[in-house]
């Protein structure tokens, strides 16, 4: 009897530690809930980004004056948005990408805070399709990585759960994974560039949070790929050629973005310190309307995420010589405007514009030489090669090109390394992290005496 009352205790034992307790189960359901959210908001960003678009599209549109309309339209938009961000949505501003790496690096819920709140989610969210209804050239892949970290942070400390850090990395898989319909692109996003290490824990959360957030994004928007569907496969050896150009060329322009950004946005920075209003007026301005002129000059095609361009030229309709030039301008511009918007969209219509260009040079498909340029593109701007080819075969649905896409996404990873070791998200952010720990000091640092003010007889 003592025996069997043993067993019966260490049953019981063993099938309360697999259902859990009520406070594990508050957790998972506040985990899961934050997923669907995730989802559900991100398919939402999606169409009204889209819409956006399109009204800017039919405003301009028409000929004559209409296509002037930019010239006031967008440097107008690119100051009022900056001033919001710098005075009411501090921490929105950019992709996202880098304020989810420095909150990663944080160790206080303050600090954290000023990066992944709900308040930034909100303007994040309305400033970046405001930003695309006026023709900035940016995406919306990057806020989504961003939205996605903050909604997983407070879902977390609604449900009194613990592991920040992996929770953060979660969200953002999550996000780029509903952005794109692209869930391992989002879990190999999150390994490589988000963490930069494989731990067993953290990204058992990171898959099981795509897996959700997948399903909410599919429920609502149904399966597609994102860039359309090619059938263009390189041949061996006589597409190689350019295989290796597109890697080297593609890896060098992303370099060059790259580069031209830190410095550019460093030296911003610094000089901002003394007049900071004024001269993120005049930096948010001038970056409008540099804009503004390139799409007018390219009749528009330079406006927004450019995804159009590149689905087109995935789909065998050559771009533009000169189209990956415009656009990589416009884009650098703004990037440095101040304003929120993200990278992944508009690097991905400025690769394959450059692929397409190459392909009339050696005279190949214009569907295989855009998904070329595309990969050695992006993987020179973000110098994260695996995130670079997972995500532009998963995009394209074409899973013969895995071989040449990756050698293209790998050469121009190591040109880019070359050309400029710092990358991209991560050096924009330790900016992030300085400014966290700057306030801190400031906040924590006690205050000056005030002297004493002699009494009147």
């Amino acid at each position: 009897m003592a025996l069997q009352r043993s067993r019966r205790s260490r049953v019981l034992r063993r099938s309360r530690m697999l259902v859990g307790t009520s406070r594990h189960w508050r957790a998972r359901l506040v985990f899961w809930f934050g997923a669907i959210a995730i989802g559900v908001i991100s398919a939402g960003f999606a169409k009204v980004a889209d819409l956006a678009q399109e009204v800017f599209g039919q405003v301009t549109s028409g000929g004559g004056w209409h296509s002037y309309i930019p010239l006031l339209l967008t440097p107008a938009c690119f100051v009022l948005l900056a001033v919001l961000t710098d005075r009411q949505f501090q921490g929105a501003q950019g992709s996202g990408i880098p304020q989810v790496i420095a909150a990663r690096h944080l160790h206080t819920d303050p600090d954290r805070g000023s990066f992944l709140t709900l308040k930034v989610v909100v303007g994040k969210i309305v400033m970046t399709c405001v930003a695309l209804a006026c023709g900035a050239s940016i995406g919306r892949e990057g806020p989504t990585v961003q939205v996605g970290a903050a909604l997983m942070l407070q879902a977390a400390k609604l449900g009194r759960m613990v592991h920040a850090r992996g929770l953060i990395l979660a969200g953002s898989a999550a996000g780029i994974a509903a952005a794109f319909n692209t869930p391992l692109a989002g879990i190999v996003f999150a390994i490589e560039e988000m963490s930069r290490s494989y731990n067993a824990r953290t990204n058992g959360i990171v898959l099981s949070t795509v897996i959700i957030a997948g399903i909410a994004s599919l429920g609502l928007v149904g399966n597609y790929t994102y860039f359309g569907v090619t059938h263009a496969t390189a041949a061996f050896p006589g597409d190689w050629p350019l295989v290796i150009t597109c890697g080297v060329v593609g890896g060098a322009f992303g370099a060059s973005f790259s580069a031209g950004v830190l410095v550019i946005t460093r030296r911003i920075r610094r000089w901002r310190v003394t007049v900071p209003l004024w001269r993120v007026v005049a930096v948010a301005g001038a970056a409008g309307l540099l804009v503004a002129v390139i799409g007018v000059a390219t009749g528009g095609s330079t406006f927004g995420t450019g995804y159009a361009q590149a689905r087109g030229a995935v789909e065998g309709s050559h771009l533009p010589v000169t189209f990956f030039l415009a656009k990589f301008v416009a884009t650098l511009a703004s990037t440095l405007s101040g304003i929120p918007g993200g990278l992944f969209a508009p690097s991905l219509a400025v690769g394959a514009g450059l692929g397409s260009t190459l392909g009339l040079v050696f005279g190949s498909s214009a569907s295989l030489a855009a998904v070329l340029g595309m990969a050695g593109y992006f993987a020179g701007v973000v110098q994260a090669p695996m995130t670079a080819f997972v995500i532009i075969v998963e995009m394209t649905g074409n899973h013969d090109n895995v071989v040449p896409v990756m050698a293209a996404s790998m050469i121009g990873y190591g040109v880019a390394r070359v050309l400029a070791p710092e990358p991209l998200y991560h050096a924009l952010s330790r900016l992030f992290v300085a400014d966290a720990l700057r306030k801190r000091r400031a906040a924590q640092a006690p205050a000056a005496p005030v002297a004493a003010t002699p009494a009147v007889s």
